[in-house]
């Protein structure tokens, strides 16, 4: 799957999560992260990535989009310091992959901040993902610049700077499930809470951090399911529900995000939710 669909939320002080991160992080790598294929190819279509490319992800998760990019013979460092479970996965999925010697040293995943992908006398990344759409948690946005002033020194003048959101409320189905957060998260207000995108979310954190805006584009991604428990798993997995957990208990929120899964479950039992996903590509100055 992807690189997360959320970043993961700050807890609220005093709670204990009763989320399991080891089972969380599997459910994510193997039903929620690949929903988001469609994005990563038409961003590596459109960037021409392959060999030759100098690639940083951030965010990079469980490493299925570090692990196509590869595949067109990019070389590849993926960064994650909010989920070490899915990063401990794309560690196993990457070493799996590598063909050879010489593929495997050129590939790292780092848990610590971007500046510790940067070696002395290596080149600039020429190509800079963060695959992880915001416009979904309170806090995102903020989250992200931060995340993005540290590595966009680590690019050549001029690189693209991938950005990704959710797609207007209206095309994505997906947004009435996810308001089953927030109403059940109202106990825990603020960060870590779900919220609708808003239109300008992506240039606004390029602005912030002083990125060029140089393009745009929008993306079906459609959230397909085998039944409703590989549904009701990989959407919790994305970490969007962990908020309404902590407020309430995780059997509440099972039994409300099945009701709210009911009317996107076909007569053969699959769970189906078409979306839009938007991404922004933008300079480094």
């Amino acid at each position: 799957m992807t690189p997360s669909l959320v970043r993961q939320h700050r807890p609220h002080a005093g709670s204990t999560s009763r989320v399991d991160p080891r089972a969380r992080a599997r459910d994510w790598s193997e039903i929620q992260e690949r929903m988001l294929v469609p994005l990563y190819e038409a961003v590596y279509e459109r960037l021409d990535v392959g060999p030759g490319t100098r690639l940083l992800g951030l965010g990079c998760g469980s490493g299925l989009a570090l692990l196509m990019a590869a595949s067109r013979g990019a070389t590849i460092t993926g960064v994650d310091t909010s989920f070490p479970e899915r990063l401990a996965l794309a560690r196993e999925r990457l070493a799996a992959d590598a063909g050879d010697t010489r593929a495997r040293a050129a590939t790292r995943l780092l848990d610590g901040p971007p500046q510790d992908a940067a070696g002395t006398g290596e080149p600039a990344y020429t190509v800079v993902t963060a695959f992880e759409p915001i416009g979904c948690l309170d806090g995102d946005a903020e989250d992200l610049g931060e995340l993005l002033a540290r590595a966009t020194p680590l690019a050549e003048h001029g690189a693209p700077v991938v950005l990704v959101g959710w797609g207007p409320p209206e095309r994505c189905t997906t947004t009435s499930v996810l308001k089953v957060a927030a109403k059940l998260a109202e106990p825990l207000p603020g960060t870590g809470c779900w919220r609708p995108a808003l239109r300008d979310d992506l240039e606004e954190v390029a602005g912030r951090v002083g990125l060029r805006p140089d393009g745009s584009g929008r993306v079906a991604c459609p959230f397909g399911y085998a039944d409703m428990d590989s549904a009701v798993r990989g959407l919790l997995s994305t970490g969007l529900f962990d908020a309404a957990i902590d407020a309430t208990d995780d059997k509440q929120v099972d039994k409300e995000l099945t009701e709210a899964l009911h009317p996107y479950r076909r007569r053969d039992g699959t769970v189906w939710m078409p979306n839009v996903f938007r991404y922004l590509i933008a300079r480094t100055a």
